[in-house]
């Protein structure tokens, strides 16, 4: 069973910034995705397992930037210039075929964690 744990949200002031970690219990292919109040649960990015491609969202692309640490397991959001848009619960998922932008694409998820924007 994989396991990932997600850590790193918090509250931030619109223009501020957080990153976002996800360690997971082997290589994957890695998304991240989000759910806002009310909302369905959005792709947000994805990185291969290489670490060689990677896939953004058109509403983050610029501020926001996923990497990882093959030595570590562990998966990173960095994100910068916060909008009050952004506010959700992000999600850590993993999957094994195809680096996709929809939930089917990936296998496993983590528990999520709170990124709250104040304006």
């Amino acid at each position: 069973q994989v396991q990932l744990v997600e850590s790193g949200g918090g509250l931030v002031q619109a223009g501020g910034s957080l990153r976002l970690s996800c360690a997971a219990s082997g290589l994957y292919i890695m998304g991240w995705f989000r759910q806002a109040p009310g909302k369905e649960r959005e792709f947000v990015a994805a990185i291969h397992w290489s670490g060689g491609r990677t896939r953004y969202a058109d509403s983050v692309k610029g501020r926001f930037t996923i990497s990882r640490d093959n030595a570590k397991n562990t998966v990173y959001l960095q994100m910068n210039s916060l909008e009050p848009e952004d506010t959700a619960v992000y999600y850590c998922a993993a999957g094994l075929r195809v680096m996709g932008i929809t939930r089917n694409n990936y296998d496993y998820w983590g528990q999520g964690t709170q990124v709250t924007v104040s304006s």
